[in-house]
């Protein structure tokens, strides 16, 4: 049997997306709890098989409920608890495990819960445990944009859906 060009179908190439798993329900996060993201992009990349959820912390071996964690405003990158116990390796071997995923299922964009030692990527707290915000990026969040992952925030999914558009029309 002979193999005609009307046989073969194209099927585009789905871009996968990594997204923190607590902004997708799951009670992850250091207090046991979720921050669910109810944006319709969200939803439909969920629906359209998208959607790579990862939990740098619990990759990293980091339980639920835990204490909090801050990144020290020192420039060494330390992340410490609220008592001072470093966390800085569960948080960096999470980031690796994170990357890890992405990289296997082939992800080109990340969305990252906002403020978070692992995930924020564009503001964290400062490492007082204050509450006071300061430019900035996650463990996780700046390994992935090293490795050369589009990262976004939860806040920033209009914009995500564009660049993602932008990447299915230009064929990358």
């Amino acid at each position: 049997m002979r193999l005609r060009l009307t046989d073969i179908r194209y099927y585009p190439i789905v871009i996968k997306i990594l997204v923190s798993s607590c902004l997708l329900g799951a009670p992850v996060r250091h207090d046991a709890r979720d921050k669910m993201c109810d944006h319709a992009v969200l939803r439909r990349w969920i629906e359209e098989g998208r959607v790579v959820s990862v939990c740098p912390e619990m990759l990293g071996g980091l339980g639920t409920p835990r204490p909090p964690a801050e990144i020290v405003n020192d420039g060494s990158r330390r992340v410490i608890t609220r008592d001072g116990a470093d966390v800085t390796h569960a948080f960096e071997s999470g980031a690796r495990a994170a990357a890890d995923q992405g990289y296997a299922d082939n992800v080109r964009i990340a969305i990252l819960k906002s403020g978070s030692p692992s995930c924020g990527s564009s503001f964290i707290y400062d490492g007082t445990f204050s509450k006071t915000a300061i430019p900035g990026e996650g463990i996780t969040a700046a390994l992935l944009r090293g490795q050369g992952i589009v990262v976004f925030s939860e806040e920033e999914l209009d914009a995500a859906e564009e660049y993602v558009a932008a990447l299915e029309s230009s064929g990358r």
